[in-house]
């Protein structure tokens, strides 16, 4: 996994969490579940390229 590639998904998981916080703080649900989609596609992207890792070892 290239680091352009963990950046990324690091990423989207923060800016996930500050668009949910803001929702949560402003009663903005759709801002807080765009943040939290944004938060699960990070993780799902890092758990695939944890999976990558595992198969080039």
């Amino acid at each position: 996994m290239g680091i352009g590639d963990k950046i990324e998904n690091m990423k989207d998981k923060v800016v996930g969490e500050g668009k949910e916080q803001v929702g949560d703080a402003t009663d903005n649900e759709r801002l807080e579940a765009e943040g939290k989609a944004q938060q699960t596609e990070g993780n799902l992207k890092q758990a695939g390229e944890n999976v990558k890792d595992a198969f080039k070892n």
